[in-house]
C-alpha cells in the first residue's frame, strides 16, 4: 500500500499534479517529460499516462533502484542518477517536467529553476511543488515563534524533512521570469487545518522510518524502513474530504504549507 497517500500534505500535492496533469496534457499526450526528482518512484505510474516516455531521475542511488524495481513493469519509464543544479540533458530536451518538493533540498534553487528553463522546449510547461516560507502557525508554532525574535529554528515541523530552507513564492517567480518561464498557475496546498493536524508527528515518523529521511544523495541505510507500493489504500476517501474542507476554508490565505506552480517556457535558453 501507498501509505504516504494517507498523509494530507502528501495527498494534496499529488493531486495538484495528477489534476494539472489531466487540465494541460494534450489529448494526444505529450512526447517525453521528466520527473526531476522522482524519489521512490510512486508518481511516476500517474505521470507515464501522459508521454510516449519518461525520464526519471534523482540524486540518490539507492531511491533509483528502489524506483525502477517499483516499476519495472510499466512501459515508458527510464531512471537516471542526476544532479538538479547541473543536468546532463540537452537544452530544449522535454515537453513537461513535474518536479515535487524538490527546489528546498538543493542549495540553490535559482540555479535549478534556470536548469529547468534550460531542458523545457519552447513551449513546454513544468508542474512545479515546494514548502513555502508562509507556513500555518498552526503547522510549527514554534519555528514561527523563533522567527519574531531570531535567525534560529528547530529541524522540526517545517524545517523538518532535510528542510534547510524554505521558499518565498515571490522569490520563485522572480527565479522563473530570469528562466524564461512565464507562470500560468499558482495554487496553495494544505492551509490551516490539514497542518494542525500533521503538526510536528509525521516529520518524526519519517526520520524514524523513512530510508531517505532527509531526502539527501547519499545516507545510511536503515534496518527498519517503510516504502510505498503501488496500491492506493481505500481510507484515501477520508484523506480527500479533509483537503476539500481544509481548502474551502483556507484555500485563499496567504499561509499554506506548500505551493504548487504551473510556468511554461516562453523563449529558447
Amino acid at each position: 500500500m501507498n501509505y504516504k497517500l494517507l498523509f494530507p500534505t502528501y495527498r494534496n500535492r499529488y493531486l495538484f499534479v495528477r489534476d494539472r496533469l489531466r487540465e494541460f496534457a494534450p489529448e494526444t499526450g505529450w512526447g517525453n517529460g521528466l520527473n526531476l526528482g522522482t524519489g521512490e518512484g510512486d508518481y511516476d505510474p500517474m505521470i507515464a499516462r501522459h508521454c510516449a516516455e519518461l525520464t526519471a531521475c534523482d540524486i540518490n542511488e539507492r531511491d533509483i533502484a528502489f524506483a525502477r524495481a517499483l516499476n519495472e513493469g510499466i512501459p515508458g519509464i527510464r531512471y537516471e542518477v542526476q544532479d538538479a543544479l547541473a543536468l546532463s540533458f540537452p537544452a530544449d530536451r522535454f515537453d513537461f517536467l513535474v518536479s515535487v518538493d524538490v527546489m528546498e533540498h538543493v542549495g540553490d534553487p535559482a540555479r535549478m529553476t534556470a536548469e529547468i528553463g534550460r531542458v523545457l522546449r519552447p513551449g513546454g510547461l513544468a508542474f512545479i511543488t515546494f514548502p513555502q516560507l508562509y507556513f500555518p502557525w498552526t503547522y510549527d508554532p514554534i519555528n514561527r515563534l523563533l522567527s519574531f525574535f531570531t535567525g534560529r529554528r528547530i529541524s522540526q515541523g517545517a524545517y523538518a524533512f532535510g528542510h534547510e530552507y524554505l521558499i518565498d513564492g515571490a522569490d520563485f517567480r522572480r527565479w522563473a521570469e530570469a528562466s524564461g518561464l512565464e507562470v500560468l498557475r499558482e495554487q496553495n496546498l494544505s492551509g490551516h487545518l490539514v497542518a494542525l493536524l500533521e503538526m510536528y508527528w509525521t516529520g518524526w515518523l519519517q526520520r524514524i522510518f523513512k530510508d531517505n529521511a532527509g531526502n539527501v544523495s547519499t545516507g545510511n541505510e536503515k534496518g527498519v524502513k517503510l516504502r510505498p507500493s503501488l496500491q492506493e489504500s481505500p481510507l484515501v476517501g477520508l484523506t480527500d474530504l479533509l483537503i476539500r474542507i481544509d481548502r474551502f476554508l483556507f484555500g485563499r490565505g496567504r499561509h499554506s504549507v506548500g505551493k504548487g506552480f504551473v510556468v511554461r517556457k516562453t523563449t529558447s535558453m
